[in-house]
């Protein structure tokens, strides 16, 4: 069965995260409902990352099986007409080898973490930041996060429901910047790795912004690594600010 591998943009604001629910609507279930009305059968399609409800994505990677040869220009136009309305597109489509797959093949994951500053109420931009009432420092939350880069046992950031096999994974980047943006000024994380712990970028944010605010010092991230207890976080930010922007792999897909 030739495979193609999808490049994916979508909001994830009217999802209960990518992964396919029984009752409840998802990415992956969307792209499958689509893929059915092209090819009447069941479909399972797999995904370099399983994003939670409310997160969304400009550069998620999925791979499909199909019964027929489709032109991949053809069979990314036909699958965005069948998934409207759904905010769900298919910015790409190529054909992959049979062994390829959109997880097990990945060496990279980034992720964005777009945060608002402003009192007033977040309109234009609602679902797609996290908005903050106070300014943040952003030498002091740089300072914080350089103790994040490198390989550790993130256990501190990692959600309890975390079905990972180990907690030890290599941070390869974080980058934080201070934009002056349409509704205001807002801070970007960006964050690099092979691979993330189940909420680790969410943790992580929402400590960092602990530290911009002046409540935690730089030093505090260290030390709440060094503990391996997930009680030593700090909050864990809301979801509408992520946004998977991008995978890589060793042969780059798109």
């Amino acid at each position: 069965m030739p495979r193609y591998a999808l490049l994916v943009e979508y909001d994830g604001r009217p999802f209960a995260g990518w992964q396919r629910q029984a009752d409840q609507p998802s990415v992956q279930g969307a792209i499958e409902a689509a893929l059915a009305r092209l090819e009447p059968r069941a479909h399972t399609i797999a995904a370099a990352g399983r994003t939670d409800a409310g997160v969304h994505a400009r550069g998620q990677v999925a791979h499909c099986d199909m019964v027929k040869d489709w032109d991949p220009f053809r069979l990314s136009e036909a699958l965005n007409h069948h998934l409207k309305p759904a905010p769900v597109a298919i910015r790409a489509c190529r054909a992959v080898p049979d062994d390829w797959h959109a997880r097990f093949s990945a060496v990279e994951r980034r992720y964005l973490f777009r945060l608002l500053m402003r009192r007033a109420p977040a309109t234009l931009e609602t679902g797609q930041v996290w908005r903050v009432m106070h300014s943040l420092d952003v030498e002091a939350m740089r300072a914080g996060a350089a103790f994040l880069v490198g390989q550790h046992d993130f256990t501190t950031f990692r959600s309890v429901m975390c079905q990972s096999h180990s907690p030890v994974k290599t941070l390869d980047e974080i980058r934080i910047e201070q934009i002056e943006g349409a509704a205001g000024p807002e801070i970007r994380f960006s964050l690099r790795a092979r691979s993330f712990l189940h909420n680790q970028v969410r943790s992580i944010v929402g400590t960092l912004e602990r530290v911009g605010a002046g409540a935690w010092p730089p030093a505090r991230v260290g030390e709440a690594l060094a503990a391996r207890d997930r009680a030593a976080c700090g909050p864990v930010c809301p979801p509408h600010g992520l946004y998977l922007t991008g995978v890589g792999y060793p042969d780059p897909v798109f």
